[in-house]
Order: C-alpha cells, then sequence, then structure tokens
C-alpha cells in the first residue's frame, strides 16, 4: 500500500499525542489499498473542533457545524472532522442535525459505500466494520448498511455510484442496485450543478458505456429524453446498434474531456421524434441534428453549464452529421464559422460517431484527411478571418470607403480570398475594394 504522505503522518501523530484518536478516511483509504494515489487525504478524529484548533494554531474553522477543520501543513492542506453521527435527512441532501459521536466505527457507519467506510491509522491499521477491502478486492459497490436509508438520505449518492462504477469498473451490489433503481425519482431534489458534476465524472470514465447501458432509467430522471432511445432501432445499414447504444458506444469513443463526451451523449437524443420510414422499411432521422440541439440547449441551461461550454456542446450537436470540407476553401469557411479548436473538435465527434458504427475504413480516411487538410490550411497561415487580411479598415477609409461599407468590404474580400480569387497581398485588396467602390457609385 502508498506510504500516507509525511505532513498527513505529521498532522496524526500530533492528535495521538494529545490523547486523541485520528485516522485517514474515506476515498483516500480506498483509493491507497489499489494502489492509486488519491487526489486529497480526508481526516476523521475523537478531538471536537475547538482541540484541532488548539493544537494547529494554522488551522481554519471551515464547517463547525459539521465539525470540520481545515489544518495547513507545510503547504497541503487537510479536513479533519470530529467522529460523527447524523440525524434525519429532510431534504434528501443534507442531514438535518449532527451529532459527535464516540468512536470511529460510528463515524464510518454513515458512510456511502464500504469501499469509502474505511479508516487508515498513522501506524497502518486499517479499520474496517463493513468489509470495504474485500468488497474493493472483488470490485464490488455496496451500500453500508440499508442501501435505501442510504439513498433516501443523500440521493446524489445514486449519481456517485454510477460514476464510481464509471471510473473504477465495478459493479454494483444486488441489494445497492434495486434500491438506487427504487430510489432514482429523488434524484429531482439535488440541485443541479451537482447532477451536473456526477454526471460528467460519469462520462469521463473508462467504463462510461457499460454504465450507461445498464442504467439509463437513472440519468433520464434529468435527461428525459435518454429513454424514448432505448431500444429505439435504427434500420440503417452503417448502424449496428439501437439509438441507445449507439450513443454509449460513442460517448466511450470520445475524447476525455467534458465538452466532446457530452457532445456525444447528447448528439442523437433527437433521433426518436424525427424518425421516418421509407418503403424499404429503412429508418431515417431527417432533421435530428437541429432537434438534438435544441434539446441540448435545454438540459445543458437546466444543468447550470457555463454559457461558453454549453454554446461549444450544442454548436458540435447541431453539425456533428454535416460533411467536413475537404478543400482549402471550404476548411477556411469553416474556421472562420467555428475557429480552430472547435474544428478540430467537430473531427473528434465525427470519429467518435463512426467508432459507434459498422466499422468503415474510407470513412476513417475521410476524417484522417480532414485532420491532415485542417491542420495544413493553420500551418499555411491562409486567412479565415478579417484580421488575417493584409488591409484594414483604415486602409480602405483612406480609400474613401465610410460606416457600413467598411465592414461589408472586408468581409467580401475575405470571402474572395478564402475562395482563392483573390491573393491576400495589399496592393491586390487594395485594387479590388476600388473596383468595388466604383461598382456602388456606378
Amino acid at each position: 500500500m502508498t506510504p500516507l504522505p509525511p505532513t498527513l503522518l505529521t498532522l496524526l501523530r500530533t492528535l495521538e499525542s494529545a490523547g486523541h484518536s485520528a485516522y485517514a478516511v474515506g476515498g483516500c483509504v480506498r483509493d491507497l489499498l489499489r494502489h492509486a494515489a488519491p487526489q486529497d487525504y480526508d481526516v476523521t478524529t475523537s478531538a471536537l473542533p475547538e482541540e484541532t484548533l488548539r493544537l494547529f494554531p494554522r488551522a481554519v474553522a471551515t464547517g463547525l457545524r459539521h465539525g470540520t477543520v481545515t489544518v495547513r501543513i507545510d503547504g497541503d492542506n487537510y479536513e479533519v472532522t470530529t467522529f460523527r453521527t447524523e440525524g434525519h435527512y429532510a431534504d434528501h441532501r443534507h442531514p438535518d442535525a449532527v451529532r459527535f459521536a464516540a468512536t470511529v466505527e460510528e463515524d464510518l457507519a454513515r458512510r456511502d459505500f464500504t469501499v469509502n467506510a474505511m479508516a487508515l491509522s498513522a501506524e497502518g491499521r486499517l479499520i474496517d466494520p463493513f468489509g470495504g477491502r474485500e468488497d474493493l478486492q472483488k470490485g464490488i459497490l455496496r451500500c453500508v448498511g440499508d442501501a435505501d436509508t442510504r439513498f433516501s438520505e443523500d440521493a446524489l449518492r445514486i449519481m456517485r455510484c454510477l460514476r464510481f462504477a464509471a471510473r473504477l469498473g465495478f459493479t454494483v451490489a444486488e441489494d445497492t442496485e434495486k434500491a438506487m433503481r427504487r430510489r432514482r425519482d429523488d434524484l429531482r431534489f439535488i440541485a443541479p450543478e451537482r447532477l451536473h458534476q456526477e454526471m460528467t465524472g460519469l462520462l469521463l470514465g473508462d467504463h462510461a458505456c457499460d454504465v450507461l447501458l445498464r442504467y439509463p432509467a437513472i440519468p433520464a430522471v434529468f435527461l428525459p429524453e435518454i429513454l424514448p432511445c432505448v431500444g429505439f432501432p435504427q434500420r440503417i445499414p452503417r448502424h449496428r446498434y439501437d439509438v441507445w447504444g449507439h450513443i454509449a458506444h460513442a460517448v466511450a469513443a470520445a475524447p476525455k474531456t467534458e465538452v466532446l463526451r457530452w457532445a456525444m451523449l447528447l448528439h442523437d437524443l433527437g433521433k426518436p421524434p424525427c424518425c421516418t420510414e421509407d418503403d424499404d422499411g429503412r429508418t431515417h432521422f431527417y432533421g435530428h441534428m437541429e432537434v438534438s440541439a435544441a434539446i441540448a440547449r435545454q438540459r445543458l441551461t437546466a444543468l447550470r453549464f457555463d454559457k461558453a461550454t454549453l454554446a461549444r456542446i450544442v454548436t458540435l450537436v447541431s453539425v456533428h452529421d454535416k460533411p467536413f470540407p475537404l478543400t482549402d476553401s471550404g476548411v477556411c469557411r469553416l474556421l472562420h464559422a467555428m475557429g480552430p479548436e472547435a474544428a478540430s473538435q467537430l473531427i473528434a465527434v465525427k470519429r467518435a460517431d463512426a467508432a459507434a458504427k459498422v466499422p468503415d475504413p474510407q470513412r476513417v480516411q475521410e476524417l484522417d484527411e480532414a485532420e491532415r487538410l485542417l491542420q495544413a490550411v493553420l500551418a499555411s497561415g491562409r486567412p479565415w478571418q478579417v484580421s488575417h487580411l493584409a488591409v484594414t479598415g483604415t486602409d480602405l477609409t483612406a480609400l474613401g470607403l465610410q460606416g457600413p461599407a467598411v465592414g461589408e468590404t472586408l468581409r467580401t474580400l475575405l470571402d474572395k480570398v478564402m475562395d482563392g480569387a483573390l491573393p491576400n497581398e495589399k496592393a491586390a485588396l487594395l485594387d479590388a475594394a476600388l473596383h468595388m467602390k466604383r461598382a456602388v457609385l456606378s
């Protein structure tokens, strides 16, 4: 097992020297047992918050209501919380009351899953009253105690369970899975920002596809367009999955970024309402990009996405099935419309979409060519926005152009340069601008 950081050992031993029990607890212990680097370390102790504050003069009272103090040692921050038990959760998220407990076992009993209900002393002694280590070795997510109680206390634990399953590749114990399905509607009580955060964590997991395929009804509580996609057929030669199966595999095929994985989750949710069938029994989904983009905008807004991320995802969804231009002028126009980052992301979206269909080597070659062409245009310095032109508005004003005519002329010049009808040279552009001015006046 990976050793505890020196500053954490100092913290634990300081508390122990003062007569208190103290342990690293929760997710950090789980990760240490997996030989993975914890993202952070939490500490639980028998010391009351006031006692912790006396022992560590630089500590800050960050959550006294819940017994939490933040201790800083040589640049490392640790949340130190007194052993506690929790009362009723009226809002399905936060305990109405907290009572300090006498033992670490009482504290561990309030936690969500057995793999997160272990504590570790400075000497390496593991406190594991609920079989967390065994579940960890078997790859099982199991609630501590009664699963219905755990999820009714805090419904967000349902999404946390899915996130852990997607990240760790663990299976969910039968009783925990049944309770999770029974209590899923309680997610309606959870703040949208927290649903956004946990769903993103799920999507970024290595095992996101498996989780999405097994549990579509759970995220459907806040993304209701998912359920019509489950089992919805795609009778098209290039497709091998139903709509939801395609979406889940496309998510897994996308690079692990929030923008790209959310784009793939949302890109085809508009297919069921757009479906038509021809005389040969083939399904068609005309207009599904626009419908999916509208769904994406509505759901991402409800989940409190920031404006820039929302706009980028909606843009990618709205054009994901349009042909990528395979000419220099076409790439320039795409860059003008989207910018380099979004254009590169669009290729990634198209690759993920293709990977979730019947294998098509020709399609892969087309996307390779699109990637090559995009990079070549960017490297060439070929203009794709007005600021790249060899003339400026000041140059056109000197020709006698005024007001809106300046901007209109610059945009026309850019169109001609992007199409290859004009070189991006000052003399040629000024001459073209002068001809355009004379044509308007004649």
